[in-house]
């Protein structure tokens, strides 16, 4: 197994730099950039930005102040919207964004900061990049774990229930439900909680935004915990009422491919109890699929699918992060979030793999290596 270890880990090394490569030259080809971002926002409002991104670089522009706007300049620029802005003002947001040096050069400068994780300062937030997804970081955790767990808990329980009654009256109906339930999308379902039970135009039980209440210092830690799951329940409810549909089916057909191998039939010919038969041979194997994507399954939450729940519950997560820094072109926040989750993706693949040998000792990925 160390020699498996082992060859995944460096297995990771190639795959990152492709995902990075990738997306570096796709992000590249797109219109817009953050020179052309600032430009834009110059345009409408060129003091209170041209401050801002003095801020943001930490000392100012050449000449000892803001660099004012030359409307007599038409000299033609690659930058859209740069017509009429002094040259050296975009030369020199060209060296506070790096742009002044070539495409390869810049990709390979920001990679090796990313070796030791250092992943820079953002572009118009005048924060790191580390800062900002530590700050983030609580919202999602709290999005991803509790919405995982809870689609685990209700997912593998209905799933082998509608395995052990493949047919039935509770299996059809349970189906039904699923389909509707995975044809409802999630945010949808989040804007009808809210008019519901989000004081809308009926019961007003829960908070309409964020994750604690104005009184959260004024209170004692069993009615703090309270007031966080509180907050919690409505987001949770619609990233969960479409995510399980998937997991349950997954489950039922997994176990219903178990029940029919011959060793299922050979145990109960042995006169085992129906009991004895599921969950001392059935479950180990049939679940083994299930619960070694729990990983995969938890990042895939936590960094893609609360996006739209975090905007509608204004609640300030890495999702609503890397929409933002996505939209406005914040290179650093972009760049550096996606190395590290997908560093995290891969890693936790690798751990979702191992998992499977904890399940079923009898699987051996070294052996399947030789």
């Amino acid at each position: 197994m160390g020699a498996y270890i082992i060859r995944r880990m460096l297995l990771i090394i190639p795959t990152l730099l492709a995902i990075m490569v990738i997306n570096f030259i796709v992000i590249q080809i797109a219109p817009g950039g953050p020179v052309e971002q600032a430009i834009a926002e110059l345009t409408g409002e060129s003091s209170a930005i041209t401050d801002r991104i003095t801020r943001a670089g930490g000392e100012t522009l050449k000449g000892g102040g803001k660099r004012p706007i030359d409307a007599t300049a038409g000299s033609a620029s690659k930058y859209r919207g740069a017509q009429g802005l002094d040259p050296e003002f975009i030369k020199e947001l060209e060296v506070r964004f790096g742009f002044d040096k070539p495409v390869h050069i810049r990709f390979f400068d920001m990679m090796k900061k990313y070796i030791v994780f250092d992943f820079g300062d953002s572009f118009f937030r005048d924060r790191k990049v580390v800062d900002l997804v530590i700050d983030k970081m609580p919202v999602s955790i709290s999005l991803g774990i509790w919405t995982t767990l809870l689609v685990y808990c209700i997912s593998i329980p209905l799933g082998i229930s509608k395995a052990v009654r493949d047919g039935s009256r509770f299996d059809v109906w349970t189906s039904v439900l699923i389909v509707i339930g995975t044809a409802i999308p999630s945010f949808l379902f989040a804007v009808f909680l809210l008019v519901v039970f989000a004081g809308g135009s009926y019961l007003d039980w829960f908070p309409l935004t964020g994750l604690s209440s104005e009184n959260w210092d004024s209170l004692s830690w069993p009615q703090r915990i309270i007031d966080y799951f509180w907050h919690l329940v409505l987001p949770i409810t619609a990233m969960t009422i479409g995510g399980f549909a998937t997991l349950t089916m997954l489950t039922k057909n997994s176990f219903l491919d178990q029940i029919n191998q011959q060793y299922v039939l050979t145990a109960r010919a042995k006169g085992l109890d129906e009991r004895r038969v599921m969950y001392g041979h059935v479950f180990r194997n049939a679940m083994l699929i299930v619960i070694a994507g729990f990983p995969a399954a938890f990042i895939g939450i936590l960094f893609t699918g609360s996006l739209l729940i975090e905007i509608i519950f204004s609640l300030d997560g890495l999702g609503l992060l890397g929409f933002e820094a996505a939209f406005n072109r914040d290179y650093p926040v972009m760049f550096g979030t996606l190395f590290f989750f997908s560093l995290l993706g891969l890693v936790m693949n690798l751990v979702g793999d191992l998992t499977y040998t904890l399940i079923d000792p009898r699987i051996d990925f070294e052996a399947r290596l030789e």
